[in-house]
């Protein structure tokens, strides 16, 4: 009995890291089983060096997490979320439809903590140019996103086999309600990568602004930026 009882958990041990492979150290045994259990995870976690997923695990995985080296930002959350790849195999073609339809991310309802109410999370999305090149698609486009105005957003997409990289990043300044700059261009970045892990998908989502702590509005800023990127990528992971 006692040697089934430990073979028992070794073959778990040996399911359970195999399947954890994509990420490192930072997530924790519930958030891991959270993920098993099919459910979203969203992780507030301020800084890169709390980063979940594992650098080297793939090219596209190493070329997420050098945007967000570069970026430093001061504000970051993730968002992720496991599905299996049976009856899930045209699961890339279904995101970059979603991805690459950027007027549809007007009227994505935002639910706002500090009115208690929801608005959207862009009132208007409209696209400038779009270029596609085999298989990477680069577009320009205006998002109307209170209280910052409108965000003139470089949006780049590549579409592989078994992946896909979404990576967005603002061009323009950003100003809190007309009062004050409050995010340099190419300081807000936004990715959402799928890719395959053995017998399933990992959604990845992370987005993260390097914006000043600015005392007694800290905290209004990093909920509103905070929010919407939690927002854009719960929104994208529930439409698939």
């Amino acid at each position: 009995m006692k040697n089934k009882t430990l073979l028992f958990f070794i073959l778990l041990f040996i399911s359970f890291n195999a399947w954890s492979h994509p990420f490192n150290k930072k997530i924790s045994e519930n958030e891991l089983q959270s993920l098993q259990n099919g459910e979203i995870l969203i992780r507030n976690i301020d800084y890169k060096k709390n980063i979940c997923l594992k650098a080297d695990f793939s090219p596209l995985t190493k070329k997420l997490i050098d945007i967000f080296d570069s970026l430093s930002p001061k504000y970051l959350a993730e968002v992720i979320q496991i599905r299996p790849y049976q009856g899930n195999e045209d699961l890339p073609a279904k995101l970059s439809e979603l991805l690459f339809n950027v007027p549809d991310y007007a009227g994505i309802p935002y639910w706002s903590e500090r009115n208690e109410r929801y608005y959207d999370l862009y009132s208007s999305a409209v696209i400038k140019e779009s270029q596609t090149q085999d298989n990477f698609t680069s577009i320009r486009a205006d998002l109307e996103m209170l209280p910052f105005g409108t965000v003139d957003e470089l949006i780049e997409v590549t579409v592989e086999e078994n992946a896909v990289l979404y990576n967005s990043v603002n061009l323009n300044k950003l100003t809190y309600l007309n009062k004050f700059d409050c995010v340099s261009p190419k300081k807000m970045r936004m990715c959402i990568l799928l890719f395959r892990d053995d017998d399933n998908w990992i959604l990845y989502g992370i987005g993260g602004v390097n914006a000043p702590r600015i005392p007694f509005f800290t905290e209004r800023i990093e909920t509103s930026f905070i929010n919407r990127i939690k927002t854009f990528c719960n929104f994208i992971f529930s439409k698939i």
